[in-house]
């Protein structure tokens, strides 16, 4: 299979714009997950303290046999270690658990705005950064706009990336302007939304017109918008369909029919009132 298409990060780090989720994933069955999604080709793992999965992905990674610097790693920071030193605990507790020399994206799980400490930790990881070769870029997941314009006015550095739920039933229009307004990569968490979307009408047609899977195409079509996107799946041939997607475009009048699929249909918390 072809490789992943590579996007490059504010700070001139790169990122494959196709990777694989852990999400959901339980420790054990997260070693022979990453296992099979290396060897099939990707090269971008996400995980995250709140997923109990990093040992077990560290673990795949490290006997995979492919070159560490070849692999981009992301993990996050919880709420609950928020704040300017915990945020540098809760880092060293990552890497440890990961048992990798460093890992390539560190980001802030969710604002939680209620505990009103994203600014301050934010300022920690530019921090860290800065001064520790041990991690690469920075960002955050599940900023809305009001978070990021408060980043941007208090702070030095804006996120290299937004991880933020989109899938065709939330396309995150204004969110994503922001993003390009301000040089913020976005990536795609739950891309394929839940199975409804991968039935609407519109995809299925889209899929049986370019003899596709409904999944390929919403793949595809995250690709072709710009969003940075991991897929999970712990089934190897879904691994494997889902990283076949280098061989094949969707039109402009496909990308449009998708993009009107959005009904604002948001299957996680709403970040403006999530705390954590």
């Amino acid at each position: 299979m072809a490789d992943s298409p590579i996007t490059t990060l504010t700070n001139g780090v790169q990122i494959p714009q196709l990777g694989f989720g852990v999400w959901r994933v339980s420790n054990e069955a997260s070693i022979p997950a990453v296992t099979k999604a290396l060897e099939v080709g990707y090269r971008h793992i996400d995980t995250a303290a709140l997923y109990r999965n990093e040992e077990g992905v560290g673990e795949a990674i490290r006997a995979s046999g492919v070159p560490r610097e070849d692999v981009f790693v992301t993990t996050k920071l919880w709420p609950s270690d928020f704040g300017r030193e915990s945020a540098v605990d809760g880092f060293q507790s990552n890497l440890k658990r990961l048992d990798l020399e460093y890992v390539d994206l560190f980001l802030l799980h969710w604002p939680a705005p209620g505990r009103d400490l994203y600014v301050e930790t934010w300022q920690a990881l530019e921090q860290l950064v800065a001064d520790d070769e041990r991690v690469r870029a920075i960002g955050v997941s599940n900023f809305a706009v009001e978070h990021l314009r408060r980043l941007a006015d208090e702070t030095d550095t804006l996120p290299a990336l937004n991880q933020i739920e989109l899938h065709p039933t939330l396309t995150q229009r204004e969110l994503r302007a922001t993003h390009r307004e301000l040089g913020i990569a976005t990536e795609a968490w739950s891309p394929l939304g839940q199975s409804e979307d991968l039935r609407k009408p519109t995809i299925r047609a889209i899929a049986e017109r370019v003899g596709r899977t409904p999944a390929q195409v919403v793949i595809r079509w995250h690709l072709q918008i710009g969003n940075i996107v991991i897929p999970k799946s712990t089934t190897p041939s879904r691994i494997e369909e889902n990283f076949d997607v280098f061989d094949f475009e969707l039109s402009d009048e496909d990308i449009d029919a998708i993009e009107g699929l959005d009904v604002g249909n948001r299957l996680g918390p709403d970040p403006r009132h999530f705390d954590g």
